[in-house]
């Protein structure tokens, strides 16, 4: 087995994979404004940064297994802070959508690749564990890096928020520092390597995991990143600054059950936890729709972090589960790129109905896509017992 590398170099691969949408969130209408671009465009902006990862992330993910994880994962990440910084620089709207497409090719692989690092040093309940731990360093970066988005945005301009993208290229020469160049020592051939994933992803259990991944990135980058900050914007007059606090009040919630996962997958099957996720974020949804108050909107918005944070590191890790050593890469890869489909269909699917309804009514009917998972779960072949518990630690 290649060298272990240090669980705080995996967070941190993990921190600046989500900065493509936390660090823009906060600062959509401010660069609106500075295009003249109307707030129909948002959707645009949010997916560029995703849509190219619905293709990269599998490949990345076979190229991972079969070269090995540090020339994959240091490229990734050196193109991610590449085209980030030179975002920053951009004259126009277009060529800003441009920019972030290509820093999307990097960032196809960055958060499945830490996930992956994780499956490949650690198993069973200590697996599940560290995948929650990773999972709440993930939703604390929520959290904070829109405050930090918001408040230097709203201090000198989104362009030098932009700026911090740059630091993925810090990262990169850590990776290439801290991995091995372990390859595989006789790899199949690129034909039996995509035969073999696709005979994993073609299980029923898989293609569930697959269409709930989808699904609830669909609502978390469609409602909650695009529409959210508009909605604050426009219904309670908020600034940056201000809309990046309230963007990060759902770590509170999300934080919490990604830190204990390993304890509620002990108790809760992962069919229980998508039905109970997905009746949260029917009720956080429609309470931020209705809601007339600010402290309403944050009931609301905690509610929706509790439910994020229970559901993606669980189908991470059966994503992991059902994944032979030889294909781990690619199959997580796959789920990424699903993930990653949602995370493109979601701002544009919001956009059109932007341009349509108010921030509101896009709520109200967003949340229906929360109980097309609920019901996916209540139906859907996963696993009908918990894991076993891990130790208290």
């Amino acid at each position: 087995m290649s060298r272990r590398p240090p669980l705080i170099f995996i967070f941190t691969v993990t921190l600046t994979g989500i900065l493509n949408n936390t660090l823009i969130s906060p600062a959509i209408p401010d660069i609106l404004e500075e295009f003249e671009t109307p707030s129909s465009r948002a959707g645009a902006l949010v997916a560029a940064g995703s849509v190219a990862g619905i293709v990269v992330a599998p490949l990345v993910g076979i190229l991972a297994d079969r070269f090995g994880r540090r020339i994959v994962l240091s490229s990734c990440l050196a193109i991610f802070g590449l085209f980030g910084g030179l975002a920053a620089l951009a004259p126009s709207f277009g060529i800003l959508i441009g920019a972030r497409l290509l820093q999307g090719v990097g960032s196809a692989g960055l958060v499945n690749l830490a996930v992956v690092l994780i499956g490949d040093h650690w198993s069973g309940s200590e697996r599940t564990r560290l995948v929650g731990r990773n999972a709440a360093v993930l939703t604390t970066g929520l959290a904070a890096l829109p405050l930090l988005s918001g408040w230097v945005t709203e201090s000198f301009g989104w362009r030098v928020t932009f700026g911090i993208y740059t630091v993925a290229l810090l990262t990169a020469a850590v990776a290439w520092i801290v991995l091995d160049g372990r390859r595989p020592d006789h790899p199949p051939s690129v034909r039996e390597q995509i035969s073999g994933v696709g005979a994993v992803v073609r299980q029923p259990a898989v293609i569930t995991l697959l269409t709930a991944g989808f699904l609830v990135f669909v609502m978390i980058f469609g409602l909650f990143l695009t529409v959210f900050p508009v909605h604050l914007a426009e219904q309670f007059g908020m600034r940056a600054g201000a809309r990046g606090v309230m963007i990060a009040i759902p770590a509170i919630g999300s934080t919490l059950m990604a830190f204990n996962l390993g304890r509620i997958r002990g108790r809760i099957t992962t069919k229980g936890v998508m039905v109970l996720s997905a009746g949260g974020f029917v009720v956080a949804f429609t309470t931020i729709g209705v809601a007339g108050a600010v402290a309403v909107v944050v009931v609301g918005a905690i509610l929706y972090g509790a439910a994020e944070g229970a559901v993606i590191p669980s189908l991470q890790d059966e994503a992991m589960e059902a994944s032979p050593d030889e294909h781990r890469g690619a199959v997580v890869a796959v789920w990424v790129s699903a993930a990653r489909a949602g995370q493109t269909a979601g701002p544009l699917i919001a956009g059109v109905g932007l341009a349509f309804w108010s921030t509101g009514t896009v709520f109200l009917v967003g949340s229906s896509v929360a109980v097309v998972v609920l019901v996916l779960g209540l139906l859907g072949p996963l696993r009908g017992i918990p894991m076993k518990a891990p130790a208290a630690v």
